[in-house]
């Protein structure tokens, strides 16, 4: 067995309630349903062929033992279909893989076509459903192929011959040209009736319209237009669209280090990751999507927020307890693969930052006010204002001791800040005399404790001398101006001590084989967020064109469809980590706006001295959330 394909081999194809993952070899080799968090059905993306694959491709490439990928693929327009073509000696070939957004079963699509010549194909759909853990019965059933275990029943309809052979679903064909055969794949509970056989070229068609709609309302018209709506079809693409709620990523436990054990659950809906992709949102003229997360917000938080949670469950559910699956090796032998997340039950102190950010912003945006969502604000920032003082496990989710860290007292400075603007602008009802003086008073301290004036930056906690890439990110949210000496300081210092070999920066030290700051052994990439917001500090202190340089270097370190891991190795030139992450998408987008916006002011090193004053439309206001986003353990 050949070792996996590399991260950023793989595409994504989702219907905004669960998604799959497509190798350049044609494999399917991802697929949780019906929702994004619910048990794999194919999961050979974190172990071999056995866990779960479906690949359709050319005889001659068929199989992890050939050499066979795509010579091209992309996706059709601003859509989520990704066209796959294959070229052979005796013809040419194409593959659309999609997911109708959903009306009834879920259902992935493939549509083979044939270009010219003819070319004898292979499907082999191996399902294991529980994570790749079950094999389970299949049979046949009126002429259709089901494959059965416990409540998931998945059903492949095509119109080729399908025979069961060891547990795997084939069909071996010849398309020519001018030819087409559609497999579709259903899943419905096991005890339900079966689902209707789909019309492929009809889904097709709605799902292109779909996205072609959803696109048609992104109000960038940058240079950068190509970048940032992909990355916002991804972002969308990562919303439930039932709920509102967004995930962090659609997998779990793809490795910051190869054979490293840093492998996380991203699949559930982060407050602060949810928030600053709404924000990026925002900025692109999308207000449906903010006001569906504001509705799932109420939800989720309900009336406690004295429990506050930093991640829900993408219907709001609270139980994310974290668990091993022994059973998987593990992406390239990286384990344990986790399942849940155990940093539900941290305390985070900057998520009420991030969280009241994005509701001012809303508001900003011109998202209607909510009387529902004004109490629930009103009660989270009085229990920030019991807790502020608090150490806590932060931006990066420690899992070693509490401590005071900078970017969480910024960000309480932050959910204080919003607040009183808010109330200046009579949509909150609240006495902003005490907040006028605690956030001057968390001003004082964090410009006490949490600087180094030797070094002349900011630090990671109070008193310490480690260093964070978060505090990149005090230029954006208007605590000091960007031309203070102090975030020049830190903008030098955290490029100069943080950075790799290639000039990227990593988030914060860590300490391979040792246990560092964060609890944990092992190292990682270069975090792909921590470099946008490097690029927001390098524009916002004074040097837009490296700045500009930095940003499009970044643009190429995307995948050949646009797509962003959570991290990158530049020693190995590969990307790292969950994939594709809502953070770097949510970064790209919020850097593009900031470079355009600044170029076309005509005084940029001051354009953003503070966060504009409430329903400006100026750059500050727009994306002075979005930078706000962490990894999580």
């Amino acid at each position: 067995m050949k070792r996996l394909p590399r991260i950023e081999q793989y595409g994504l194809i989702g219907d905004t309630q669960t998604s799959a993952h497509v190798c350049d070899d044609g494999t399917i080799d991802w697929l949780c349903l019906p929702r994004f968090d619910s048990p794999a059905v194919f999961a050979g993306l974190l172990g071999t062929q056995k866990h779960g694959t479906w690949q359709i491709a050319p005889a001659s490439s068929a199989g992890r033992s050939g050499s066979g990928r795509v010579v091209e693929r992309r996706y059709r327009g601003d859509s989520l279909v990704l066209e796959s073509l294959w070229r052979t000696p005796t013809g040419s070939v194409r593959v659309l893989d999609f997911m109708p957004p959903r009306d009834g079963a879920p259902q992935v699509i493939r549509i083979v076509e044939g270009l010219t010549g003819e070319v004898e194909m292979v499907s082999a759909m191996r399902p294991r459903p529980g994570y790749g853990s079950v094999s389970p019965w299949i049979h046949e059933v009126g002429g259709r192929m089901v494959a059965e275990a416990g409540a998931d029943a998945l059903w492949l309809d095509t119109c080729v011959p399908q025979v069961e052979k060891d547990g795997v679903v084939v069909s071996a064909f010849t398309i020519a040209a001018g030819q087409s055969v559609a497999f579709v794949l259903s899943w419905c509970p096991s005890h339900a009736a079966a689902p209707d056989v789909a019309a492929p070229e009809t889904a097709l068609a709605e799902t292109l319209a779909f996205w072609q709609d959803w696109t048609q309302e992104c109000t960038y018209d940058g240079p950068y237009r190509e970048a940032v709506v992909r990355s916002s079809i991804t972002l969308k693409a990562m919303t439930y669209g039932p709920s509102g709620g967004i995930v962090a990523a659609p997998t779990t436990s793809l490795p910051e280090e190869i054979g490293g054990d840093r492998n996380w659950d991203y699949r559930f809906t982060w407050l602060r990751d949810a928030a600053t992709t709404l924000a990026a949102l925002l900025g692109t003229g999308y207000r449906q999507e903010a006001q569906a997360w504001r509705r799932w917000l109420l939800r989720a938080v309900a009336g406690d927020p004295e429990n506050l949670q930093i991640m829900y469950g993408i219907t709001g559910e609270r139980d994310l307890r974290e668990r091993e699956l022994p059973w998987l090796p593990g992406y390239e032998g990286s384990a344990p693969v986790r399942v849940g997340n155990g940093a539900a039950d941290q305390l985070q102190l900057d998520v009420y930052g991030e969280v009241i950010e994005t509701l001012y912003l809303a508001h900003q945006s011109g998202v209607a006010h909510c009387a529902d969502t004004a109490v629930l604000h009103q009660r989270l920032i009085e229990h920030l204002v019991q807790r502020w003082r608090e150490p806590d496990e932060g931006i990066w989710e420690i899992r070693g001791a509490r401590r005071h860290f900078v970017h969480s007292k910024v960000m309480a400075w932050v959910a204080v800040d919003r607040t009183i603007r808010l109330a200046e602008a009579g949509a909150l009802n609240i006495d902003v005399a005490p907040l006028v003086e605690l956030r001057a008073a968390i001003h004082r301290e964090v410009c006490d404790k949490g600087f180094d004036p030797v070094r002349n930056t900011f630090t990671q906690s109070y008193g310490s001398q480690e260093l964070d890439a978060a505090t990149l990110l005090i230029p954006r949210t208007g605590f000091l101006p960007p031309d203070d000496p102090r975030l020049i300081g830190t903008v030098d210092t955290v490029r100069r001590e943080l950075s790799t070999d290639d000039g990227l920066v990593y988030r914060y030290p860590t300490c391979g084989e040792d246990v560092g700051v964060d609890g944990l052994t092992g190292d990682e990439g270069a975090f792909f967020l921590c470099n946008f917001w490097l690029v927001d500090g390098l524009a916002l202190t004074g040097r837009p064109d490296e700045a500009r340089a930095l940003f499009e270097r970044l643009l190429a370190l995307r995948n050949d469809l646009g797509l962003l891991a959570e991290e990158y190795d530049p020693a190995q030139q590969r990307q790292l980590g969950n994939f594709p992450q809502a953070f770097s998408h949510m970064g790209l987008i919020q850097s593009a706006l900031l470079l355009q916006q600044m170029a076309t002011q005509s005084s940029p090193r001051h354009a953003a001295l503070a966060v504009p004053a409430p329903r400006s439309t100026s750059r500050s206001t727009r994306q002075s959330t979005a930078d706000l986003t962490p990894q999580h353990a």
